[in-house]
């Protein structure tokens, strides 16, 4: 039996001439067809089957036509249905499009316009059915608890995401390349009543400058040169959805006062035309830059960031939250491995041990791709190790060579020697840091507080005349 390529169809009428005639006509394009006799025969074929589509006549020998299409659409609300008559009329007609049929024909009708609606309703049936699935599979992604971290610093966003994902506030998400703004944003959206409306993302770095404006806004055909269409941009798009504006920092001034505008006003102009269009979207921005110091600079305009800044999320770099590499890294080994249809890989300590000591510039985009790729190299085996990680995470640079400490034949104060120790290499990264703590913990690889107990700990006087103290702080060294 060959599969049908329009779905099934289930055709009532007593005329036996006109439902054979009907039945053939719609077989010939692909839709595979039952017929019924009269409304007893279709009520039980309904009760039995779930049918795409119904071809109903109003006048039954037995059942008005009306009672069928309703009895059908209360079991099956996705059926489309298709009324057909000899004797309709506009008020027929109103009825059965209100009780949820897509069309009303009156006899004679040509074959090929009952085909054609067939074949639009069900194909619109088809997307909605898809677009359900992918809404249900994409809320199954982008829970929260599809956020896979448990740093401290982590935790803090989750609550800031439990708080403002219900809300319509704007947000301004800010972190370096590669640490996940998007997800956090697509996360945000699926947890908010915006979630069965569109998500639509743009980055403004990766358009030309001279045509983000028409990306975000649209234009008319001839409003410059290519414009050969006219074409809704992206706030239209993500109207009762949400826009999220990626490297929002990137955007020229000029274009950040249309920006501002937009959002003031809740309503864009599209190039070339001088009708505002409404819309109605929630804003999420994201940036990899201070726009504070943008601000300072010129380069941003304050009253843009503080239309932006409502509720800011800072997602922390992978370096500042190496407690929550294992659990990415088996995360993303447990997804490459499935995608692969591959059996479910481990990562062994020594390739963990690799991964906690590298810098992670790129983040947890770097991360994923080096997962992928260790899954990718690791073959038949069932193990992660070191050898098929990327190269630059097996071959990391030696640490410069401490001057050695002689041991006299008498022994030394082996806590001492290593307070020393402690001592000059404190003293000598605040003085290539200039004094900034927080920079100074980062080369020593030790978190900013652990950095100031050891100062404390060490005393105002450390190091006599090269002191703690004697480094001015920086802005943040305090």
């Amino acid at each position: 039996m060959s599969i049908p390529l329009h779905g099934s169809v289930l055709v009532v009428e007593d005329e036996t001439a006109l439902r054979q005639l009907v039945a053939e006509a719609l077989e010939a394009k692909g839709f595979a067809v039952a017929q019924a006799v009269d409304g007893a025969d279709a009520l039980a074929r309904l009760e039995g089957f779930a049918y795409d589509g119904l071809v109903v006549d109003l006048r039954l020998p037995d059942a008005d036509g009306m009672d069928v299409l309703k009895s059908a659409i209360d079991r099956y609300p996705q059926i489309r249905s298709v009324v057909i008559t000899g004797f309709g009329g506009v008020e027929e007609a109103v009825k059965a499009l209100k009780l949820g049929a897509i069309d009303f024909l009156i006899k004679p009708f040509q074959l090929v316009q009952l085909e054609q609606i067939l074949r639009v309703g069900l194909n619109e049936r088809r997307l909605q059915v898809e677009n359900a699935e992918l809404r249900a599979q994409l809320r199954d992604r982008f829970q929260f608890d599809s956020i896979v971290g448990n740093s401290e610093a982590m935790r803090r966003v989750y609550s800031t995401l439990e708080l403002v994902a219900p809300m319509n506030s704007t947000v301004l998400i800010q972190g370096e390349t590669g640490t996940g703004k998007e997800l956090i944003a697509r996360t945000i959206h699926f947890n908010s009543p915006r979630r069965d409306h569109r998500f639509v993302a743009f980055n403004a770095a990766a358009i030309p400058d001279g045509l983000v404006e028409a990306e975000l806004f649209g234009h008319v055909k001839g409003a410059f040169t290519g414009a050969i269409n006219s074409r809704v941009g992206r706030f239209e798009l993500a109207d009762k959805g949400t826009l999220f504006i990626d490297e929002v920092g990137s955007m020229s001034i000029a274009l950040q006062a249309k920006l501002l505008r937009a959002i003031q006003q809740r309503e864009v102009e599209r190039v070339g035309e001088s009708k505002p269009q409404k819309v109605d979207i929630r804003l999420i921005a994201a940036t990899n830059v201070d726009l504070r110091k943008a601000v300072k600079d010129g380069a941003f305009r304050e009253d843009l960031f503080y239309r932006l800044n409502v509720v800011p999320i800072t997602l922390p770099p992978l370096r500042n939250r190496r407690e929550d590499i294992p659990l990415l890294a088996q995360h993303f080994a447990r997804t490459s491995s499935k995608q692969n249809g591959l059996p479910m890989r481990t990562i062994s300590q020594a390739a963990l041990r690799a991964l906690m000591d590298y810098s992670w510039p790129g983040n947890i985009r770097e991360l994923e791709n080096a997962i992928e790729h260790a899954v990718a190299l690791s073959g038949r085996e069932s193990e992660i190790t070191p050898a098929v990680l990327p190269e630059e995470m097996r071959f990391r640079e030696a640490p410069a060579a401490l001057t050695p400490v002689h041991i006299p034949d008498e022994g030394i104060n082996f806590t001492s020697v290593v307070a020393q120790l402690e001592r000059d290499l404190i003293l000598r990264s605040l003085e290539k840091t200039g004094g900034n703590k927080r920079q100074a913990a980062k080369l020593l690889q030790l978190s900013r507080t652990t950095l100031i107990d050891k100062l404390q700990r060490l005393g105002p006087h450390a190091g006599g005349s090269e002191s703690v103290n004697a480094a001015p702080p920086s802005e943040d060294g305090a």
